[in-house]
């Protein structure tokens, strides 16, 4: 007996459809942050928990929920989203996939989530978080865009107390940040009492510096952090070569949803 099909997608006039990685069919909003790297590679980084309830702060369309539910990393997750529109959006997209039974839309404030709001503490808790200060960068056009990129509704110390409050002692705190603001996240977990224990920079290529840093912290964990080899996403390009190509390792990620620790 095979699967009813899945519903095609209804769209708005400020929305496009796309197939992504695992296959996820996924709405977006034209002028939201679409889907990019930083959040595949989080997803990625990861470890599999196939029991586990996840908690996916500042969820946007929800992919990052579909991609673990996707390779069956996660048992179901709560997509926390503070715009209405797209707390919104990912209820339709998990529809899309045929995970509204595992995936939660929530729309809540970080600064406001208690666990009794999403049904006690959980063991991960997520992030792909406003990586800009508010006085810093161009200020978007699109709100959706701004609030989104820019600490509007709560920096990244809010985002660490929020995931300290929803995580059991020994839970993990998984998120992906910019490395030019790396002392500000270490500071706001040494306050919420996570302590990283995996860290991972991610260069573009050999000759640049880290554009992003993926990190996983223990809350109560003892202090202790192993820094992994770098991620090195592209080879160096060929003269007369149009499109970058990736690296092996880079390429088995993409392959796998998976970093091999």
């Amino acid at each position: 007996m095979t699967d009813p099909p899945l519903p095609s997608p209804r769209l708005f006039d400020d929305e496009r459809f796309d197939t992504v990685n695992e296959q996820i069919r996924l709405i977006q909003k034209k002028q939201g942050l679409t889907f990019g790297t930083d959040t595949f590679l989080l997803a990625a980084f990861v470890k599999s928990a196939p029991k586990t309830h996840a908690v996916d702060l500042g969820s946007g369309t929800g992919i990052l929920p579909l991609l673990l539910l996707a390779k069956g990393k996660v048992k179901c997750a709560t997509a926390v989203e503070v715009q209405p529109a797209f707390a919104d959006l990912i209820a339709r997209n998990a529809a899309l996939n045929g995970f509204s039974d595992k995936i939660s839309p929530l729309c809540a404030d970080v600064r406001d989530i208690r666990p009794e709001n999403i049904g006690g503490e959980v063991g991960l808790v997520l992030s792909n978080p406003p990586y800009m200060k508010c006085t810093s960068g161009k200020r978007n056009e699109s709100d959706e865009k701004y609030i989104a990129r820019h600490e509007v509704c709560g920096n990244i110390a809010d985002f660490c107390a929020c995931a300290a409050r929803l995580l059991k002692h020994g839970g993990k705190f998984v998120c992906v940040w910019r490395p030019d603001r790396l002392t500000d996240l270490l500071g706001a977990m040494h306050d919420s009492r996570l302590e990283p224990k995996r860290m991972t920079f991610v260069h573009a290529d050999a000759e640049s510096e880290p554009c992003s840093v993926l990190i996983e912290a223990v809350k109560g964990g003892a202090p202790s952090v192993r820094i992994s080899k770098p991620l090195i996403l592209y080879q160096a390009q060929e003269k007369n070569e149009k499109a970058r190509r990736l690296t092996e390792q880079a390429k088995k990620i993409y392959d796998t949803c998976s970093f091999d620790d």
